[in-house]
C-alpha cells in the first residue's frame, strides 16, 4: 500500500487533519487498538508507534 507520509508517534491515539490548513480534511481521531500502526482513511498518512513507546492505560 502506498502511503502519503509516515509519522512516528508516542501514542496509540492520533488526530489527523490532513495538513495543509484549509486544504486538509476534517480532523479525525484514530485509535491503533492492538496494532502498532494505523492509516488515515482520508489522506493515507500512516502513523507508526515509535519503538519502545508505552501505550497509555485507559481511564
Amino acid at each position: 500500500m502506498d502511503h502519503y507520509e509516515v509519522i512516528e508517534t508516542d501514542s496509540k491515539q492520533v488526530a489527523c487533519g490532513g495538513g495543509g490548513g484549509a486544504l486538509g480534511h476534517p480532523k479525525v481521531y484514530l485509535e491503533m487498538g492492538e496494532k502498532s500502526e494505523i492509516t488515515c482513511p482520508y489522506c493515507s498518512r500512516h502513523y507508526v508507534l515509535k519503538e519502545g513507546a508505552v501505550a497509555a492505560a485507559g481511564h
